[in-house]
């Protein structure tokens, strides 16, 4: 049986500013009930950006995780490189999350960020990085065949 936090959809595209202390506004339509404890994982993706992931898709990633042999050196030398970057957060009470240094460096964020739905994660980008990927991909490929990809 799927739960309602197994449906959650993230779509759209928000552009905030960090505020001074570097937090972050998650939409109110992204933010989950009782999601002030750590509840959000936050990965660094090799495009530059930072990949967010709910509960739904974190207990998957340990079940993953888990089955990974401690004699597969390679695959625990990235594990522990993801993880030194890592982020797990919650939203406090006005929506707002604090991402690390490392992360924000790594997406190359300092005043605004924007997040990207992705439908089951979502993704914070600065915004030059984003436009620039989004020229990218449209010339890569077009829409239609995205579509028949998904199997739309």
């Amino acid at each position: 049986m799927v739960g309602p936090l197994e449906r959650f959809l993230y779509v759209g595209e928000f552009e905030h500013s960090l505020d001074a202390k570097n937090r972050l506004t998650v939409p109110s339509k992204w933010r989950l009930p009782g999601d002030e404890g750590d509840y959000y994982l936050a990965l660094p993706n090799p495009e530059g950006f930072v990949s967010v992931y709910p509960p739904a898709m974190v207990a998957r990633l340990q079940e993953r995780i888990a089955q990974i042999s401690l004699g597969d050196t390679q695959a625990q030398a990235t594990l522990m490189y993801l993880s030194s970057m890592a982020h797990a957060f919650g939203c406090d009470k006005q929506g707002r999350v604090q991402l690390n240094e490392a992360l924000l460096g790594h997406a190359g964020i300092s005043k605004q960020a924007l997040l990207v739905g992705n439908f089951s994660t979502f993704s914070i980008w600065s915004p030059e990085r984003y436009a620039h990927f989004q020229k990218n991909v449209q010339a890569k490929e077009s829409i239609a065949q995205a579509l028949i990809k998904l199997g739309l």
